[in-house]
């Protein structure tokens, strides 16, 4: 971990940069698997399967029997669990369907919007170590509310061949379409070309590590439309003195153990809790589970003391956090001064895993410094917005003379007797 006390604001261009892949080397790498998928479909997602999860897989597709198992395969303490936190989900994401409105612009000229569902969308969810149900929730839910029609899931398979059970049960219980046994950039590639197997979408979703991020941004050259470039996990958190250092410790390592390029920032004005927050990271260190995978995250993150909370906030809004956590005091005052976050936590009690699992909010939310100009995923994320505009004869006559001395004016005289033509029809009959 790097600490810096009281830096400059000239050195802050170094702190904000991410760890990240060469992208040359990446993008290499990422056009390499479409070709491969494009040209071969479901062979090349099975010939993937083997080389990067070391698993022969020969129905790509799950099974309806497996994911009728699924449900005998957890507790009912999750399901339970599952359940509250799928309700709490669907409250917030459902206060956000919109009412149509239909303004009068001018006299009998009415313009509004509507929503319409995307109908194919993909779900990627990341496997392995740590398979991410808690991610179905957050964009099947919204999905289903909003109405899309096909809702594909791809997920990584383990080492014997199988899907997580809970990610298989999560999926059913929110309206999942079609679950799929593919992991990384190739999944990414099946979903925007389409396989034997696999359908094509119109827009794809879901967090993953630097090659899913990159195969998304590539799929965007393929006419496909993605949520937003979510990478690695990451957040930040401001303290002051009143802060409790045993819960900021917690909720930094909760970052980091996602995978060791998460990156955690913590920022503090106090020097007594920047020490006994970095005690306290190393005792928890020690009692996790995915400790190793915590400490190399660690290696890229950075713990800072600055004078103010002002310039605390300053350093937030430059590096555009993907979880902003306040362990401050007056939390309320600060709210107006937060630019750039995907999510913020408000309060000593306000634990980013909260969201992550059940608060409401979505945790699907950009990362490296994209909050700065995009949105964590909400209902609005799986619909199209059309316009909408009627005339009547009288509202034409009322918008006529503007459209035709603006056609006019640019040189489009096609534009202008689209209305000059129904006008002097109109006044023929009158």
């Amino acid at each position: 971990m790097k600490i810096s006390r009281y830096p400059q604001k000239n050195i802050w261009p170094e702190l904000v940069k991410r760890p990240a892949l060469e992208k040359k080397e990446l993008n290499g790498i990422i056009s390499g698997i479409f070709r491969e998928v494009q040209e071969k479909g479901d062979q090349a997602l099975t010939d993937f399967n083997l080389k990067f999860d070391n698993v022969q897989i020969d129905e790509i597709q799950v099974a309806e029997i497996e994911i009728l198992n699924a449900r005998n395969l957890i507790d009912d303490e999750l399901k339970k669990a599952i359940q509250q936190a799928k309700d709490n989900i669907t409250a917030f994401h459902t206060s956000q369907i919109s009412e149509v409105q239909k303004i009068e612009t001018t006299k009998e000229v009415l313009c509004w919007r509507e929503n319409r569902a995307i109908e194919k969308v993909g779900i990627y969810i990341p496997g392995g170590s740590a398979p991410l149900f808690s991610t179905v929730l957050m964009l099947a839910v919204p999905a289903q509310l909003a109405g899309c029609k096909e809702i594909v899931l791809c997920t990584p398979p383990d080492k014997n061949g199988n899907i997580n059970p809970a990610i298989l049960y999560t999926a059913q219980l929110c309206g999942v379409t079609k679950i799929y046994k593919t992991g990384g950039a190739q999944a990414i590639a099946a979903m925007t070309f389409g396989t034997e197997s696999i359908p094509d979408v119109y827009k794809i979703f879901g967090p993953g590590n630097q090659y899913v991020v990159a195969a998304k941004e590539y799929a965007q050259n393929c006419n496909v439309a993605i949520d937003m470039p979510a990478g690695p996990s990451e957040v930040l958190v401001i303290a002051d003195e009143m802060a409790v250092p045993e819960f900021c410790a917690a909720d930094l390592l909760s970052q980091a153990e996602h995978g060791s390029d998460s990156q955690v920032i913590f920022i503090t004005t106090d020097e007594n809790i920047l020490e006994q927050t970095l005690e306290e990271l190393e005792k928890q260190l020690k009692e996790i589970p995915r400790n190793e995978i915590a400490r190399e995250a660690l290696k890229n993150s950075h713990f800072i003391l600055v004078e103010s909370l002002q310039e605390a906030l300053d350093f937030s809004n430059r590096y555009a956090p993907e979880h902003l956590i306040l362990a401050v005091q007056d939390f309320e005052k600060y709210i107006p001064e937060i630019q750039n976050a995907g999510s913020v936590f408000l309060g000593n009690y306000s634990c980013e895993s909260a969201g992550d699992y059940a608060s409401g909010t979505n945790h699907t939310l950009p990362t490296n410094g994209f909050s700065k100009n995009y949105s964590g995923v909400s209902l609005d994320s799986f619909v199209k917005k059309i316009t909408f505009q009627h005339l009547s004869e009288k509202g034409l006559e009322n918008l006529g003379k503007t459209i035709e001395i603006m056609a006019e004016a640019e040189g489009l005289s096609a534009h202008k007797n689209a209305v000059s033509i129904r006008l002097k029809k109109r006044n023929e009959r009158i």
